[in-house]
């Protein structure tokens, strides 16, 4: 009576198991798992927040970054003159934004080619929003210089990295158009 009951519960115990969902992937473990989109695939190093650009954390596995620790803020869309902190551009990333980022002295031809690269999905995205009367995803793009990524050009995404030395402006949009909007929280 005892094995019945056993062999019983068991048979019970696997249908029901049957029929629960499968795991929920974040997106940093979907992303992990694919290698399809523009760019290599870089694994990501998780979504942990920290209290301050000078807070001690893991080293990043990319120059410049695709994920990892980051603070709570975000650096504000837009060109840069200078380098943003890692820590910040990181959150950025996460929030579905696309990094555009250059190595190199003397390259203003480059700066402006990017700028207005850059320039011309704001005004896409101005005109998405009148249109919409929502914020476009096209908004969320930085551009800027980047010590040492040993290449001219570096475009980052939440786990996605490409570098290369020449303005391509084909390569750029095929990399923001894939990733930019995606948002990267743990859900």
């Amino acid at each position: 009576m005892k094995s019945f009951i056993l062999v019983l519960f068991l048979v019970f115990l696997s249908f029901f198991l049957s029929l629960a969902p499968a795991p929920v992937l974040y997106a940093e473990e979907k992303e992990a798992a694919s290698e399809e989109g523009p760019g290599q695939s870089v694994p990501t190093l998780g979504n942990q927040h920290i209290s301050s650009l000078r807070a001690p954390h893991a080293p990043y596995n990319s120059v410049p970054p695709t994920s990892g620790p980051h603070t709570h803020n975000v650096a504000q869309w837009g060109v840069y003159r200078q380098q943003v902190p890692d820590e910040l551009q990181v959150h950025n990333l996460e929030d579905g934004g696309v990094m555009i980022q250059y190595d190199c002295s003397g390259c203003k031809d480059l700066m402006k080619q990017l700028e207005s690269l850059v320039r011309s999905y704001y005004k896409k995205a101005k005109a998405e929003e009148k249109e919409s009367g929502g914020r476009s995803k096209y908004q969320h793009i930085i551009v800027g210089p980047y010590k040492n990524i040993g290449n001219k050009i570096a475009l980052t995404a939440w786990g996605k990295i490409d570098k290369f030395d020449e303005f391509d402006e084909g390569r750029i949009r095929k990399f923001i158009e894939a990733y930019v909007g995606i948002d990267h929280h743990p859900r």
